[in-house]
């Protein structure tokens, strides 16, 4: 019994030190590096603008001046192309918009398929302060003698070893 311990624990050692080899020497060598700028910083300034505006589609929670996705970098690097020749942050949000839908909008616009978008946290709130009232005016209509806590008998104290 005891060797067959000394083994798993062998084995166990073993494929914690090949994790740790494969997060030291694997994970590294995939970093990407940072995409060069725009020669001109205006519209380098511009991209960024806009790119605060769309919605990364791959992390969903980050606007592609944020992301590091792929598809964020190729998304930049059209806008940038899109700006340098000459088209508008208004004309560029609008083709996004048409070739992505309104998801890719970091702040979609309010019409039917985006209302629940829009009005949802306020109806949450709504629904929680309700429950919340609902809850307390209960609480407050209760006696006094449901909120005491029970207290032991006293003989069973005096038994009770010290």
């Amino acid at each position: 019994m005891h060797e067959r311990l000394v083994r798993t624990l062998t084995r166990s050692a073993r494929a914690v030190a090949m994790a740790f080899l494969m997060l030291v020497f694997i994970v590294p060598s995939s970093a990407v590096e940072a995409p060069a700028a725009a020669e001109n910083p205006e519209i380098e300034a511009r991209m960024m603008a806009v790119a605060t505006e769309l919605r990364c589609l791959v992390c969903q929670n980050q606007t592609i001046a944020d992301s590091h996705a792929g598809l964020a970098e190729d998304l930049r690097r059209q806008i940038r192309e899109m700006l340098a020749k000459g088209k508008s942050e208004r004309e560029i949000l609008d083709y996004m918009t048409e070739r992505y839908g309104d998801f890719v909008l970091y702040r979609p616009p309010f019409k039917p398929a985006t209302a629940l978008l829009w009005i949802g946290p306020a109806l949450l709130m709504a629904v929680a302060l309700t429950a919340l009232a609902t809850v307390l005016r209960r609480r407050q209509r209760m006696s006094a003698e449901v909120f005491d806590p029970d207290t032991p008998d006293e003989e069973a104290d005096d038994d009770a070893p010290r």
